[in-house]
């Protein structure tokens, strides 16, 4: 994926192609259907022009004119306030709080099992982080039940951050069983959306192809 393209302002996502962080600030940028160029980094060597701007030399990075945003949380939350529309959080402030409870969640439990699989020599799980998150998924499944996104009608920040580690799922050897019908449907719902479909890099189409 080179680019999200419209007429927007034009804006620099330094990437990686299977980074899970990197995957829900893609997600973000195409729902907002901002004009987003995509500098996708592939092996241990990073560009000059993305060290000289980011102290810690991680990705994603974002710049945007004179700012730059190196952490994914922050990449989107800025995202989602720079171009409001279509709104990926709740406006009352319970409900955004709960929003943010989730991601940190999310971000606890189910990223941290997804940054030691990205970080594996083997390229895999131990069967003890497996089952880890697929409890830790499984027993989150009446936020996939009663709406139709996770803890809301509407698709947000959240959905942004949940679909990627349910989108590699086959990769992790993961299989939820039969019971996992509602996050099934929420799976099928949120995969089919065009700014999924745009987010996705080669090798993550290859994930489930």
């Amino acid at each position: 994926m080179a680019a999200i393209a419209n007429r927007r302002t034009i804006m620099n996502l330094f990437s990686r192609p299977t980074c899970i962080h990197s995957h829900r600030s893609r997600i973000v940028l195409a729902e907002k259907n901002i004009n987003i160029d995509v500098s996708s980094i592939t092996g241990p060597n990073l560009p000059e022009d993305l060290m000289d701007v980011n102290p810690y030399h991680s990705i994603p990075t974002l710049v945007d004119r004179d700012l730059v945003l190196y952490d994914s949380r922050v990449i989107i939350e800025y995202v989602d306030e720079r171009f409001p529309h279509p709104p990926l959080m709740p406006v009352d402030p319970v409900m955004r709080a709960r929003f943010r409870l989730a991601l940190y969640q999310i971000e606890n439990d189910w990223y941290k099992i997804a940054e030691t699989f990205e970080s594996s020599k083997e390229g895999k799980l131990t069967p003890k982080l497996k089952k880890m998150l697929r409890e830790s998924i499984l027993s989150s499944i009446d936020g996939f039940t009663f709406q139709s996104y996770f803890l809301s009608d509407d698709f947000s920040l959240v959905d942004c951050t949940v679909a990627p580690i349910l989108w590699r799922l086959p990769l992790y050897g993961i299989d939820l069983g039969y019971n996992a019908g509602p996050i099934e449907e929420y799976m099928d719902l949120v995969f089919s959306r065009p700014s999924f479909t745009d987010s996705l890099t080669e090798l993550e189409q290859e994930m489930r192809s």
